[in-house]
């Protein structure tokens, strides 16, 4: 099982990253996908969900602003990050989970300049 995530870089603050996750060894589309995020000193935090039939969920600070989607067709997660601020600096990390199941990919680091 493999979750390849990609798209984090350094952009200055109102900026956009696209992240995408790339999900290999499991059946795509019966898991629930998820971005984290954690930052130097912090607990990891959920950023945002998508389930097997759509439906999206987001914590508050990043409503508005992120969108998480998914292609099942190409068994790939993805967070349009858009109006970038210096607090979204973080590694992000991508998750598929199911009952009985939860994997977890690499991060990659978003860094937002002021």
């Amino acid at each position: 099982v493999q979750l390849q995530a990609s798209g984090g870089g350094l952009v200055q603050a109102g900026g956009s990253l696209r992240l995408s996750c790339i999900v290999s060894g499991i059946i795509f589309s019966f898991h629930e996908m998820a971005w984290y995020r954690q930052a130097p000193g912090k607990q990891r935090e959920l950023v945002a969900t998508i389930n097997t039939g759509g439906y999206r969920n987001y914590v508050d600070s990043v409503k508005g602003r992120f969108t998480i989607s998914r292609d099942n067709a190409k068994n790939t997660a993805f967070l349009q990050m858009n109006s970038l601020k210096p607090e979204d600096t973080a590694v992000y990390y991508c998750n598929a989970r199911r009952p009985g199941s939860n994997v977890w990919g690499q991060g990659t680091q978003v860094t937002v300049s002021s």
